[in-house]
């Protein structure tokens, strides 16, 4: 098979093998431009340094990355960069969520190798890309609070949705001041911002709607 478009592409997992099997499934497809990263915050930083990275195929269970909370971060931080979905879990509701959260496709794990290549051609041609049996049928899973918080969500800035991770995760303004090394009014100052956009009464309610939508545990 000839090269149908060049793509600068990132696949985040921890598993070496999988990675191996996913660069063999794309070089024909997106050429010699493909990264790895073995944990969430290498995949950060890789996307962080090389700016033509177009598309991230994205391990939900890598070290650092708690749920569908890496989907969101990269959507919120990197809009223009499409992420695909790879897991070895394929529950609709789980994909209904990745889907909301800006999710160009899924991909379970369990996916032959040429049926990921046509997923990968499909996404990179705009198309969304999801498991046969889903594809048209997912809206019944739908659940239209989630869609709306998962709207909300996307229109936070990066600094709003990390002090949001981290109001979900319980910590209270002062640690989240100590850990960005900001000051503890411009924590207030993104959490004010954090809740007017999600159209939240306080942050325990933000906190617990986060971590319903990205499956956070």
């Amino acid at each position: 098979m000839g090269f149908t478009m060049q793509a600068n592409v990132l696949i985040a997992d921890d598993h070496p093998l999988f990675r191996a099997a996913m660069r063999q499934a794309l070089t024909d497809i997106v050429g010699e431009n493909i990264a790895e990263a073995a944990s969430f915050p290498e995949a950060r930083k890789a996307l962080r340094i090389d700016e033509a990275i177009e598309l991230v195929f994205l391990d939900i269970h890598m070290p650092g990355n708690d749920g569908l909370t890496g989907l969101s971060e990269i959507r919120t931080s990197f809009p223009n960069v499409l992420v695909v979905i790879v897991s070895a879990e394929d529950s609709p509701v789980l994909i209904r969520k990745a889907i909301d959260l800006g999710a160009s496709g899924y991909i379970p794990k369990s996916t032959p190798l040429p049926v990921i290549a046509d997923a990968v051609t499909q996404v990179l041609d705009g198309e969304q890309w999801l498991p046969d049996g889903l594809d048209g049928t997912l809206s019944q899973y739908r659940d239209s609070s989630e869609a709306e918080f998962a709207e909300r969500l996307a229109q936070l800035t990066p600094h709003q949705f990390t002090v949001l991770k981290m109001m979900s995760d319980g910590l209270l303004n002062k640690q989240i001041a100590y850990e960005l090394s900001i000051s503890e009014s411009t924590v207030k100052q993104h959490v004010s911002a954090v809740l007017r956009k999600l159209n939240v009464i306080n942050r325990t309610k933000a906190g617990v709607l986060f971590r319903q939508l990205t499956g956070a545990d």
